[in-house]
């Protein structure tokens, strides 16, 4: 017997099964357009399959990586302006597994919420795809979990978890010399990092995200929105070329922290400040915080998000392949027989 008097449902405790469906019918087109060479099965299984002989490889070594989009999240929820965060979490873990020399094979999300909100959830979504045609891998499952009672009304948090391959002996960093060169990549912003900083910036400038943007056209919401760039695709097409020892993605920890990590621990890195100009955001950052030019570097990509250590006789080569790709290069130093990494210049 039942007592309809005592019956509770799922969705009277706050999780609707119904809207989880719906979001997931929402965005198999999106998740469609990922689809790549080695796929097996779509979305909806208890799991994804993936077969490396059909990605084209023959000896592989996989290589995994995960994170997430951190404070920048705020600034979406805050202003509504969602559609970006889904390439943010892409281009976070994508850019790292190049760094090692691998190609993004597959990629993975995980999107929690207090209440789902199937248009948000799906704009969301599709930025995930978006990032995931941009660096060539597919988007091949994951996880939106409805948690009532664990977010705030209207707050989510991603997720993302990407898995890439390389032909055995393949690998980066590999064989960085003194005498190397630095190619940097321009950034797109300030990309995802440090926006724990960049939020307590704009509370001390007395700026509302709705505010016309100081250094750019838009609001300054959504200018702070901007997605993080996706390397993948031109920093591949150099490493098939040939000469590049060494990829360093430049998250947290900016430039001072991240290019020591694919040097040698006997070598170290002299980099020309002069070599670039300080972007706007970055500009006005540091001026409304009285910053200092080494806790930019420590903290920020200060408009480099890539570098690329090179072979000196390739460096011209390359940067003419990967400026062809529609990247922005800049010979910014290069590699040392001491330790450490020295600044020229001045971006202040």
């Amino acid at each position: 017997m039942t007592n309809s008097k005592n019956s509770i449902t799922y969705a009277d405790a706050g999780v609707d099964i119904d809207a989880g469906n719906a979001l997931v019918e929402r965005i198999k087109p999106a998740a469609k357009r990922t689809k790549r060479p080695g796929v097996m099965s779509g979305l909806g299984g208890f799991g994804a399959l993936f077969d490396l002989k059909g990605a084209g490889y023959t000896d592989p070594i996989l290589v995994a990586a995960t994170d997430g989009v951190g404070t920048k999240l705020r600034i979406a929820i805050d202003t509504g302006n969602v559609d970006g965060v889904g390439v943010d979490l892409v281009a976070m873990c994508v850019n790292d597994l190049v760094c090692q020399g691998a190609e993004p094979l597959f990629f993975l999300d995980y999107f929690a919420t207090g209440k789902l909100e199937t248009e948000q959830a799906a704009r969301i979504i599709e930025g995930i795809a978006k990032g995931c045609e941009g660096s060539g891998c597919a988007l091949i499952g994951g996880e939106t979990a409805e948690m009532p009672g664990m977010y705030s009304e209207g707050d989510f948090d991603l997720a993302g978890f990407s898995v890439g391959a390389m032909e055995r002996g393949a690998d980066l960093p590999r064989d960085v010399a003194a005498g190397d060169v630095l190619l940097g990549l321009a950034s797109d912003g300030v990309h995802s990092n440090g926006y724990s900083l960049v939020r307590k910036l704009v509370e001390m400038s007395g700026l509302g995200w709705d505010a016309d943007c100081p250094w750019a056209d838009g609001t300054l919401g959504e200018v702070l929105l901007t997605p993080t760039r996706l390397y993948v695709k031109p920093a591949l097409q150099a490493v098939r070329a040939g000469g590049v020892h060494a990829l360093a993605h430049i998250t947290g920890g900016g430039l001072t922290e991240n290019l020591p990590r694919v040097l040698p621990e006997d070598l170290g890195a002299r980099i020309d400040l002069d070599s670039w100009e300080l972007p706007g955001v970055f500009k006005w950052m540091a001026d409304i915080g009285s910053m200092s030019q080494a806790e930019m570097l420590k903290t920020f990509n200060c408009g480099v998000g890539m570098i690329l250590v090179v072979k000196a006789d390739e460096a011209d080569a390359l940067t003419t392949l990967l400026t062809d790709a529609g990247e922005t290069v800049y010979p910014m130093g290069d590699v040392t027989d001491t330790t450490g990494v020295a600044y020229t210049g001045s971006l202040l």
